[in-house]
């Protein structure tokens, strides 16, 4: 029930400020925030903070849908998938359009980042397929055992900006047809695209309830966090943050995936490729302004060699890319999100030059046209001889930074992965299938890459990484999503054609 003070928002001007409640966009007047366009530094829109009275709108729409939702069978919660996915192909112009305008995300990274959310759309399309239960018939006289996989209940999802299309579509829609009600707040940066996209899922016939989003800060998430009736939350975004989410959900007994940072290392070995390698991980270090959790931050150079001959080439490539708005198609990657953000990645490139690191390539020397000089714009950087105990290598920098590391034997390099707080992904290039079955077998994260450097699984699998880059057991979307967003529930059942034995029985059952 919408409370009355609530007004519900209709025209494309306010789109994007409210909640999204039972598929209509809906404002209390409460606190805005600014959202920018990071390419002019300008702000473009006010979004509310989501109090307690937006987020008891969200939880008892999402409740009041359940009952139902639940029971309505697999194969037509299926089906509004379906047409899901055909509106976001329709769509996706505007999609990408609205990503740009708040992530700063150039036009051909968001149409790849929004093509990996409609691939998880198709995933969950099949999902009733994996629904299915087990049956065991005659464990005993008469008794038949079976399997099911009823939904956990009410879910919340909690997203960072960094993907405003893809990271929510990892979640709701294999939650939903699931058969549970999901309560989504998405980043204050960037929340208009995710609003977009929620609303074609109603346009699909979603019913009411069913989808709910709030928006807001980490009070709103706190609120979402403290109440009773969230039975499950997954979390995308900082360790820091992830770390905090996990222990607070756990501990009021919720179920919950929290997955964290990253420092991701691309180990190259003498006999890789050094111009495709430098191509390679110029994409996966730089593209989206390495705001990724599976950006190459870390090149892990083996022998001195291939040191020299790699820093050359990606000293030249670098200084040819080019760094702009998202609507020019031509450029390679675009702004930081924050102005905080771009102040944050400046400190970490000083503080290794300060610690005796080597600037290659010095990204704060990037002046953007003069259109776009309120920006917050930072050139690619690349930083050799950095060391494991610098500032600059424990942190996440999450921006348009390569460190380059160098070692002399491939031990040495797994063993450097291994000591490292995060464990999200890594790769290495080779050109020797043994050094390959090595890396993979002893090397410690989540996942992996062998000459491939953004080594994300495809939407059959399932995502997520090892030590403080992931909280939980279970990996996000793919097969571990349907484990995560369903409950095994497991039925003993005797019906005999025979009298029951009156007897007391005190032994454990058996088959003898």
């Amino acid at each position: 029930m919408i409370e009355e003070k609530a007004v519900i928002l209709t025209s494309d001007e306010q789109r994007g400020l409210g909640h999204l409640v039972n598929g209509s966009v809906v404002n209390f007047n409460e606190p805005t925030l600014d959202v920018f366009n990071p390419a002019r530094g300008t702000v473009i829109k006010h979004l509310e903070v989501g109090g307690k009275s937006a987020v008891e709108a969200v939880i008892s729409a999402a409740e009041k849908a359940l009952p139902h939702w639940r029971k309505t069978p697999a194969v037509k919660r299926a089906r509004v998938m379906f047409k899901f996915k055909e509106l976001l192909e329709q769509n996706s112009g505007r999609i990408c359009e609205l990503i740009g305008q708040e992530h700063g995300k150039i036009v051909h990274d968001a149409k790849g980042e929004l093509q990996r959310g409609i691939e998880n759309v198709e995933f969950a399309c099949a999902a009733p397929e994996l629904l299915k239960g087990d049956y065991s018939k005659e464990i005993g006289p008469s008794i038949d055992c079976w399997s099911e996989f009823p939904p956990v209940g009410i879910v919340a999802g909690i997203t960072p900006f960094n993907f405003p299309a893809m990271i929510p579509l990892w979640m709701y829609p294999l939650a939903i047809v699931c058969g549970n009600c999901f309560v989504l707040k998405p980043s204050e940066k960037d929340p208009t695209s995710t609003m977009f996209i929620a609303e074609l899922l109603y346009e699909a016939g979603l019913p009411e309830g069913v989808l709910n989003i709030v928006n807001g800060n980490h009070e709103t998430v706190q609120l979402l966090l403290e109440d009773k009736r969230i039975d499950a939350v997954s979390f995308v975004g900082s360790t820091r943050v992830a770390r905090a989410v996990y222990t607070s959900a756990v501990n009021q007994g919720k179920r919950c995936q929290a997955l964290g940072g990253a420092k991701n290392h691309a180990v190259v070995m003498p006999d890789s490729d050094v111009d495709s390698v430098v191509n390679q991980l110029i994409g996966a270090a730089f593209g989206s302004s390495g705001q990724r959790c599976m950006a190459i931050s870390v090149a892990v150079l083996v022998g001195d060699d291939l040191a020299e001959k790699f820093i050359e080439k990606i000293r030249l490539v670098s200084n040819g890319l080019r760094v702009g708005a998202f609507n020019n198609a031509d450029n390679d990657f675009g702004p930081v999100v924050t102005r905080e953000h771009k102040k944050k990645i400046e400190a970490l490139i000083t503080s290794a030059e300060d610690d005796g690191a080597e600037i290659v390539v010095d990204g704060r020397l990037f002046r953007p046209s003069d259109d776009l000089k309120g920006g917050f714009f930072l050139g690619p950087t690349v930083i050799d001889k950095t060391e494991i105990w610098m500032e600059s290598y424990k942190e996440e920098i999450f921006g348009p930074v390569l460190q380059i590391v160098r070692v002399e034997t491939l031990p040495e390099a797994i063993g450097l992965i291994n000591k490292n707080a995060y464990g999200n992904g890594c790769c290495l290039f080779t050109g020797d299938g043994n050094t390959a079955r090595i890396f993979s077998d002893e090397v410690r994260a989540g996942m992996i890459g062998i000459n491939v450097p953004l080594p994300v699984p495809a939407a059959t699998q399932s995502f997520g990484g090892w030590k403080d880059s992931l909280f939980g057991d279970l990996h996000i979307y793919g097969p571990d999503g349907v484990r995560f967003y369903t409950r095994r529930k497991t039925i003993t059942q005797r019906w005999s054609s025979k009298k029951l034995s009156e007897e007391k029985q005190f032994s454990m059952p058996s088959n003898n």
